[in-house]
């Protein structure tokens, strides 16, 4: 297929639907409950219920949201060491937008910066680095968060202000890794998912390689797969196929945009500039080993972690939220006390309801609550 509308063909999709179901119902009826598949990348959370995939899919699938948004992890004592930065009378500093928002114990970004603080949004990077050349007289901190998708971004970033010797930029780095995050999941006690579907931007990266370990030993299918509608479902029939067959393996149905091997240069620019942390911090998963990285020694100068000092509190969130219970699959967003009431992206008390690919966003946005399963006919009409 060359053209998007071809993967958003209402007969195709209906045809998917009809295979999908005949896999699953068995596959149901062996397990006693809905056969689960996670999909761990935010991006085809958002997608799942643009086009009301979900809704499409027979009672014997159920779709687990994991923990693929980088924003929506970001523990509170990270956002505080943000806002300790942004209130440096010399420091600017700069980030995405959605980083702005999440809620720190006291504030978020934004709200720092209608109280006086130097905040500003970009777009990458780079822009960050364009206003350290412009600011000799301030010291410009880059918020870089993210999973191997944008860290080859703010490498080059770094080595730019090395090769132009711009010293008065730095990197507070937030940067975090997906496959110890999927590991911790797949380890987790209450942790029920019989399938994945794999991430396809973070994949482009990094490859289809790393995820073997899940097939070969956990024994749980991954399918890579794209963010149109009958990439989505071809990945879940081809999840059920391996289900259905026993022969768990690692798939790339994202073939088109994905390598096997990933892209060598974005790893070798990775490689040059960061190293792994022994540990790091995720929000409602806890403390994860080798899952965030941080600037190695030949780029210490630019950590600012090292040129601010920064209270780094672990903070637990509010007791009401239950943002840990959904990044793990336990409960669906609707489920949380506070979605929709004390919760929503106007006043968020959760980084899952900030971030653009949180999947309590998600529900919010396109009005999701329990579950309705609709005719594939009427779906196939209206909803692609």
């Amino acid at each position: 297929m060359k053209y998007v509308d071809e993967y958003r063909d209402p007969a195709k999709a209906d045809t998917l639907i009809k295979e999908i179901t005949r896999l699953a119902n068995p596959l149901c009826a062996q397990r006693g409950r809905p056969v689960y598949v996670m999909e761990v990348c935010g991006g085809h959370t958002h997608s799942i219920f643009r086009y009301g995939i979900e809704n499409m899919l027979p009672p014997s699938v159920e779709l687990i949201h994991g923990p693929g948004c980088p924003v929506c992890v970001l523990p509170i004592g990270r956002v505080d060491d943000c806002v300790a930065i942004a209130e440096h009378e010399n420091a600017i500093m700069t980030t995405f937008g959605d980083a702005m928002r999440v809620p720190g114990s006291k504030c978020s970004l934004l709200q720092a910066k209608s109280l006086g603080a130097d905040v500003r949004m970009v777009y990458s990077p780079l822009d960050a680095l364009k206003i350290a050349r412009s600011n000799p007289d301030k010291e410009v901190v880059f918020f870089g968060l993210g999973f191997e998708t944008t860290m080859p971004s703010t490498a080059l970033t770094i080595l730019k202000a090395e090769a132009e010797g711009i010293d008065n930029f730095s990197l507070f780095c937030n940067h975090i890794t997906i496959i110890p995050t999927i590991k911790a999941v797949l380890d987790s006690e209450d942790f029920q998912v019989d399938g994945f579907l794999g991430p396809g931007h973070v994949s482009m990266v990094i490859g289809t390689r790393p995820y073997d370990f899940i097939a070969d030993h956990y024994r749980r299918p991954v399918v890579i797969s794209g963010f149109e509608p009958l990439d989505i479902l071809q990945s879940l029939w081809m999840v059920l196929k391996q289900l259905d067959s026993g022969n768990p393996c690692i798939e790339n149905q994202y073939s088109r945009v994905v390598p096997e091997d990933g892209n060598r240069a974005a790893l070798q620019a990775i490689n040059r500039v960061f190293e792994l942390r022994p540990f790091f911090e995720w929000r409602g998963l806890g403390s994860i080993d080798h899952s965030g990285v941080q600037l190695n020694a030949r780029y210490a100068a630019y950590d600012a972690e090292k040129k601010f000092a920064l209270p780094s509190i672990a903070i637990a969130d509010p007791k009401s939220c239950q943002c840990g219970e959904v990044l793990k699959g336990v409960i669906k967003p609707w489920q949380c006390k506070v979605y929709g009431k004390a919760c929503t992206p106007q006043t968020p008390m959760g980084a899952l309801m900030v971030s653009s690919e949180g999947a309590c966003a998600a529900y919010y946005q396109y009005g999701i609550g329990p579950r309705t399963v609709v005719d594939s006919q009427p779906v196939g009409e209206h909803a692609l």
